[in-house]
Formats: C-alpha cells, structure tokens, sequence
C-alpha cells in the first residue's frame, strides 16, 4: 500500500518524507487555505519535496473551467495530480487530463457506482470518503471492500482506490487488508501507526539492562 499524507502543511510534509515511507501528497482548498500562504508557492514547495503524485483541487464547478484551471496547475511541476469532484463535469474534465496522461484524483466517492464511472472515465485514483460515511451511520469501509472487488474483475481497470477522510490506524489496516492501492493520511493519524505499548515497554527494559552492563557501543 502507498502511503499518501493529506496536509498542505510543508514542515510535516519534509518531516514525513524522511523516513522514505511517504509516496505522494493530497491537498484541497481548505487544507490550503490553514497555512495561511499562496496557493501555487505551497504547491510548488510540496512538489520539490515530493517525487510522488500531488493531488491539487479545481475550484471550478463546470467542465470548462476545470480543465482551464487544471491546465494551470499542471504547470506548476510534473508530478501534479489534477483533483476533480465526482459530478458529470468532473468527470469529462477526468477524461480531458487523462486522455492527455495528466494523473486524476477524482475525489469526493460515496458509492460503488462512482466509483465505476470514475474508473470508465480513466481516472488514475478515485477517493472515497470512508471516514464521512462512518459518520452519517454508514460503513465507510464496506464501500472499500465493494471498490476493490468490482475493480478486481476488470483488468483493464487502472483506476487505484485512495482511501481518503482517513480517522484512525484501523482504517488504514483495514483497508490494506482489502487490498486498496492507497490511503491519504492525516499526519497525526500517520504517527499513530508506529506506538504499540509492548514496544514501548521492550525498549524500556532493554536499555535498563544494557544500562547495568556499564559499556557503551560509542
């Protein structure tokens, strides 16, 4: 599973990047809008960081003013994911991009059957929101499972499932087990995947003990 992290925050995205385990970024307007800076400099900084897509969002609501936008964005660095809303204009906006080998994040999936229609228009990811689903009394994570299988009985799918409104490390396991491509992480959700109490407490008791042998390795 790639591992995304869904922040416009550039500190944590270095930070991340680090440790090897990052393959690409999700932004949107909101997430943009927090750090309180210009919306192409962020881009352009996220980009120089990371080699793997990033996911930048249209504002445009209509099909024409879409690819306009996406076509400006795409300019800004090569790994530049165009991200669209599941409507009927996004999705000819999909099918512009992808048709000209511009990677599509269709974001905002609620259902197995835009899903489909994603992966009929070419996109190179769909999103769906599991942790939205979840809230509205829903089970978010069936709708991973149902993606999965249905892309799994067409090979010339090559839409990869994102999963995306990511709450917690169950998710991301959960969804990892289902076989989904990708999962875009909040960073503070990302952290959370390495604590496990017995690591915690093996490593308190080894140090204790190697502190009592008196020797130090440097």
């Amino acid at each position: 599973m790639k591992f995304f992290v869904d922040t416009a925050d550039i500190k944590e995205i270095r930070d991340l990047a680090a440790t090897g385990m990052l393959d690409g970024v999700t932004t949107n307007p909101s997430l943009v809008a927090k750090s309180g800076r210009d919306f192409f400099e962020v881009l352009k900084e996220i980009c120089a960081v990371v080699t793997g897509p990033v996911s930048a969002e249209v504002t445009a609501t209509d099909a024409a003013g879409m690819i306009k936008e996406g076509e400006k964005l795409t300019k800004i660095a090569k790994n530049i994911c165009i991200k669209v809303p599941l409507t009927w204009d996004g999705l000819k906006a999909c099918k512009h991009f992808t048709s000209n080998g511009t990677m599509v994040n269709v974001t905002l999936c609620f259902s197995a059957a835009q899903a489909l229609l994603a992966a009929k228009a070419g996109a190179t990811f769909i999103s769906p929101f599991v942790g939205r689903l979840d809230d509205i009394g829903q089970d978010g994570m069936q709708l991973i499972s149902d993606i999965c299988t249905m892309y799994s009985q067409y090979d010339y799918f090559k839409t990869e499932v994102l999963v995306a409104s990511i709450r917690n490390p169950v998710h991301i396991i959960d969804a990892a087990l289902m076989g989904a491509h990708v999962a875009t992480i909040p960073p503070s959700v990302l952290r959370q995947l390495i604590n496990h109490p017995l690591t915690d407490k093996g490593l308190e008791v080894f140090l204790a003990d190697w502190q009592k042998t008196g020797q130090k390795i440097a």
